[in-house]
């Protein structure tokens, strides 16, 4: 079993903190309705509800035990090897650029569906302030035809999303794991079959780009944020090869 390393351990307890921080304080847990998760998950950015901290903050913020639980042992067993290999600071910049990287392509996807509707309603005569009033309260008065109808509720699924977790930082450390380690024999808990790094790692994230082009869930739950998976693991991915390529002695990756 591997032993823990300390920035892992302290990000895990970071992790913990905050999970019990989201239970503690202010109404429902796992979810939208409590003080906490309003204050540190991350919101859209057109919405009201978005504070610039929560890029960080909603790293740390988890919905549920089963979903602190996978990320964190994932975290324990891919983050210790990796911060053994490249020492805590290279872990932790990989781990913070993961993260960012993934907002960074989330968002971007929120935004790619976002705008081409939000332009067609006001292309077709409503107003600025009807669409903001509409998608804050759901609600819509007058004049709004059948398929303007469509596109707010479309928009409203945007304007409202929330993104919280860790699963876009340890994608990255997971891509770093891969280019360290790629003959390391991987298992799925639910498909006990030994595959390389290399070749399982790929595969987790193509089931993601999957996921993310059909909306079709594989493994996780139908409201995971794929793209921010994919745009973690890409950084991690591009951070490990410009080191390996300019940094570290080839001996070491073998």
């Amino acid at each position: 079993m591997n032993n823990i390393t300390d920035t892992v351990k302290h990000l895990i307890i970071i992790n913990v903190i905050m999970f019990i921080g989201t239970l503690a304080i202010g109404g429902q847990a796992f979810g939208e309705n409590t003080l906490f998760y309003d204050w540190f998950a991350l919101h859209f950015p057109k919405n009201a509800a978005f504070q610039p901290w929560q890029i960080i903050t909603h790293m740390f913020m988890h919905g549920g035990f089963m979903h602190i639980f996978f990320n964190m042992f994932a975290l324990w067993m891919f983050g210790t090897a990796v911060e053994s290999q490249l020492g805590s600071k290279k872990f932790l910049f990989i781990y913070i650029s993961a993260g960012l990287g993934a907002v960074l392509f989330q968002l971007g996807f929120y935004y790619f569906n976002y705008l081409p509707g939000y332009n067609e309603l006001i292309n077709g005569g409503l107003s600025k302030d009807m669409v903001v009033q509409a998608l804050n309260t759901g609600q819509t008065t007058g004049g709004v035809t059948q398929s303007q109808l469509v596109i707010l509720k479309d928009l409203f699924q945007i304007y409202h999303a929330s993104m919280v977790g860790a699963s876009g930082c340890i994608m990255g450390i997971l891509a770093a794991f891969g280019m360290m380690n790629p003959e390391a024999k991987l298992m799925l808990i639910f498909l006990p079959i030994p595959i390389k790094a290399k070749y399982f790692i790929p595969g987790i994230i193509l089931l993601d780009v999957i996921s993310a082009l059909t909306g079709q869930s594989f493994f996780s739950p139908s409201n995971t944020a794929y793209m921010a998976h994919i745009g973690g693991a890409l950084t991690g991915f591009i951070i490990m090869w410009y080191w390996k390529k300019t940094q570290f002695n080839k001996n070491r990756w073998n």
